[in-house]
């Protein structure tokens, strides 16, 4: 996408405002070029001995020329701001958007704080692009013309010089146009790990207080912020010498034109008001050279931060929508064929060769060490990834075939690292859709019974948490989770670790929303505990990425060759062994 593209698409629906600042730019070039002919007319008048109605109608005349200036000034501000806001919001919402759906691989390769970074502060430095560059530009320009078409008419000899004067200058100004916009991506990305760094330090922060790590963090933050400052000092250097070129000029173009104006009055070429009007014209050139400049140098900031937004907005995922399909608000069967996967290429597979198959309505235990696929088994069916090989069905329909909407509403996914969001205990329950109603909520709380909890909370459904949970305990949290998925009313629930951390009151409550939420539905259970699954319908233990038993729970359990009949006996001496100890025996 050209930066002409960029502007065309966001500054679409908003040409009338960007005529109207248009509009307010040139009016104020006008007066700009207008009130110095006004005030030559007065001092020329004044020194002819002209009577005092003339001179008070040419102060008039300038005061009103004053008045309209800012009302111009006014008017380009507000419209220019309104544009460059409502186009950079825009952009802001298409990069998050974008951003939302990408792959979890792209998001586990980024910190939040480096992405944060990405979708506000390159965007931020585009607002003046979007709101001022190209009209600045042009009327920098028209302001330019217009001053040297009225040094021509009055005179040729300071017109010639100071002709060459802007071929100069403007030469030097378009060859210098990007030359910090490099080193300004690169201040970008430093910024962008500079964000990254104090998100990551500040989400760990009780770990590095409870480790005494304090000093170590602090030493490496500033090992990132001493990156950043000499990578945005570069920029800013490169981006000041536009700046001090134009200085050095502005004193030579000033020396040159107020030098000519003396040699021409001391002639008797000029009158004192020409001289005058020389010089105001001058100082009114540096305007837009000044404007020009200033532009180039953001226009460096922006083009980095274009480069980036496009960099960005050019990753595509992985992920492929599927071209469409339907599947009914019922129990779906689910089935792994031969399903083969690794995080990345050339990686060893993390699953082997998975095939099994879940009839509709039945509950799986999954079991295994840590690291032996269990949930990323799960997250290949909610297609938070694909596999290599192999595929995954539910009702005999391939999942890459679904969109991802409809996949991912009709299987219901609990974390164990339970993400509750700022807003009321509503707006966690609903995902802050309005259209399910209090009645609603009310209902799946009482069948799943946790409504006398929730009505005990300091505002019931309007009690507001502050993110993270916010007040509530990790089995609180998971509770109302449940709630959650069920308003959805997905097909297929996955939870993971879903009692790993809670008390046994709490756990009750948890194991009685559980057996509410599998009625009627496909469930699978990753846990480590084995009383989460007593009463599920089939087990299946992961070793190594592979299926190292499959089958139905209580078959399995009588069997004494079977590992899970192995883990159900280890788990019962570990019980007895822990009775025996609490009563001294």
């Amino acid at each position: 996408m050209s930066y002409r593209e960029f502007l065309r698409s966001y500054l679409k629906g908003q040409w009338g405002k960007v005529a109207l600042f248009t509009f307010a730019l040139f009016g104020g070039i006008a007066v700009q070029l207008l009130s110095p002919q006004v005030i030559r007319a007065f001092i020329d008048s004044a020194v002819a001995g002209a009577e005092l109605g003339v001179l008070l109608r040419l102060a008039g005349w300038f005061l009103v020329l004053g008045l309209a200036s800012q009302a111009f000034g006014l008017l380009a501000a507000y419209s220019s701001a309104d544009v460059g806001w409502r186009a950079t919001n825009a952009l802001r919402l298409d990069l998050f958007r974008h951003v939302l759906y990408l792959d979890m691989s792209f998001h586990k390769e980024r910190t939040p704080g480096e992405l944060i970074e990405r979708v506000d502060g390159d965007v931020t430095h585009l607002s003046n692009f979007f709101s001022q560059f190209i009209a600045q530009v042009l009327a920098g320009l028209l302001l330019i013309v217009g001053i040297l078409v009225l040094f021509w008419l009055e005179d040729w000899r300071v017109a010639l010089p100071l002709t060459l004067y802007v071929v100069v200058v403007s030469g030097i100004m378009h060859r210098r146009r990007e030359i910090a916009v490099p080193a300004s991506e690169m201040e970008r990305e430093a910024n962008a790990r500079l964000f990254g760094a104090i998100e990551e330090r500040l989400s760990g922060l009780d770990e590095i207080r409870a480790n005494g790590a304090g000093r170590y963090v602090f030493y490496r933050y500033l090992l990132v912020q001493r990156e950043w400052y000499e990578k945005s000092f570069k920029a800013w250097q490169l981006r000041r010498t536009i700046w001090s070129t134009m200085m050095l000029w502005t004193v030579i173009g000033n020396a040159m034109v107020l030098g000519l104006g003396i040699y021409l009055y001391g002639r008797g070429a000029a009158t004192l008001g020409s001289v005058y009007l020389f010089y105001h014209y001058m100082t009114l050139l540096e305007g837009p050279l000044d404007r020009l400049s200033q532009q180039f140098q953001e226009f460096q900031k922006a083009g980095a931060g274009f480069r980036r937004v496009r960099e960005l907005l050019e990753v595509k995922p992985r992920i492929i929508d599927g071209e469409g399909g339907q599947l009914p608000a019922k129990a779906h069967s689910v089935a792994f064929v031969d399903v083969s996967f690794s995080y990345s290429d050339g990686d060893q597979e993390l699953l082997q060769g998975i095939t099994f198959r879940l009839e509709a309505g039945e509950t799986l235990g999954l079991l295994g060490r840590t690291g032996s696929g269990k949930t990323t088994l799960t997250h290949l069916l909610f297609r938070l990834y694909d596999p290599q090989e192999g595929r995954i069905e539910l009702d005999g329909v391939d999942v890459r075939r679904l969109r991802l909407e409809t996949l991912r509403r009709r299987v219901g996914l609990v974390t164990q690292d339970v993400q509750l969001f700022r807003g009321t205990v509503r707006d966690n329950l609903t995902f802050f859709d309005p259209r399910i109603t209090d009645q609603q909520i009310w209902e799946a709380l009482e069948i799943l019974g946790i409504r006398r909890w929730v009505e005990k909370l300091p505002q019931g459904l309007d009690t507001v948490l502050h993110g993270e949970g916010g007040g509530l305990s990790a089995g609180e949290a998971q509770l109302l989770t449940f709630a959650r998925i069920f308003l959805q009313n997905p097909g297929v629930v996955v939870l993971d670790e879903p009692s790993s951390r809670l008390d046994p009151a709490t756990e009750k409550l948890l194991t009685h929303a559980m057996d509410r939420l599998f009625e009627g539905r496909t469930a699978i259970i990753i846990a480590h505990r084995l009383e989460t699954i007593q009463r599920v319908d089939k087990v299946m233990v992961l070793a190594n990425g592979r299926i190292a038993e499959f089958g139905e729970r209580q078959a399995l359990a009588k069997d004494p060759g079977s590992i899970y009949r192995s883990m159900l006996d280890v788990s019962r001496h570990a019980a007895l062994d822990q009775r025996l100890e609490e009563v001294g025996l």
